[in-house]
């Protein structure tokens, strides 16, 4: 289904492997411009090249996006490159140790954790929904995840992914009448370098997830973007406030 956002401008974070490298190339390849924010240079440079090759158009910002200042140049560079800013898919997050449990959890691990995951979604939404508000309207999609329902995980990554949820809804409520929906998607076990980690250090723990999901294996991330940019898209324009799980059935067990 082709999904026509030609002359839309698009932002992700974390969009230099996986999930976010997957949804940059399928806003382009659906013709919106695309600005790239990653920590990882070489990994956002590669998929803007990909982008390229394929007849699309982006660019690549460094961005840390619990940095203030990062994330206010990735918004300018939309605005000042591409004319406005349409769409945002807010997906940089990160793990933490995946093995500590509560009582053992440290300190700068918390930290680390909720500022990327859930602050930092807050600082890109703050930026992304003043722009927006001064155009057209728009559509913002967050990455959450099923630990975002569910106790899947350590608590730092399980409490900011509840978290991500929240704002998601209230910024949705808030900016309805300015034309701004807002969603979250729920990713599953997916095939990405995260999981890649986590095998490494709970092998048994990743494949019990998996075999909780009725569809009994590893999502791939073409299958979280594909649910991103459509819920993007004008096909989902009486949609907002919603978190949507794309993770193979595990949350109907």
């Amino acid at each position: 289904m082709s999904l026509n956002m030609t002359g839309k401008t698009a932002v992700v974070t974390g969009a230099g492997s996986g999930i976010g490298r997957q949804t940059a190339q399928r806003f382009a390849a659906e013709g919106a411009s695309v600005v790239v924010a990653d920590v990882d240079e070489d990994g956002g440079r590669q998929t803007v090249d990909t982008i390229a090759s394929d007849g699309g158009e982006a660019t690549f910002v460094e961005t840390d996006v619990s940095e203030p200042d990062d994330v206010a140049e990735m918004v300018d560079t939309a605005v000042d490159t591409y004319g406005g800013l349409e769409l945002a898919f807010n997906n940089a997050g990160i793990e933490g140790d995946w093995l500590s449990p509560t009582g053992q959890t440290d300190r700068a691990d918390w930290d680390r954790v909720i500022d990327v995951n859930l602050t930092g979604i807050w600082e890109c939404m703050k930026r992304e929904l003043q722009v927006m508000s001064e155009g057209d309207g728009g559509a913002i999609v967050n990455t959450s995840s099923f630990a975002g329902q569910r106790a899947a995980g350590n608590s730092p990554y399980v409490a900011s992914k509840h978290g991500v949820i929240g704002i998601t809804r209230v910024a949705a409520r808030e900016y309805a009448d300015a034309d701004i929906r807002v969603n979250a998607v729920l990713p599953g076990v997916i095939d990405t370098s995260m999981i890649d980690r986590a095998e490494e250090e709970a092998p048994e723990g990743v494949n019990v997830f998996v075999q909780r999901q009725p569809i009994s294996r590893k999502g791939k991330p073409e299958e979280i973007a594909n649910a991103v940019v459509w819920l993007s898209s004008e096909e989902a324009s009486f949609i907002t406030g919603n978190a949507y799980p794309v993770e193979g059935g595990y949350l109907s067990t």
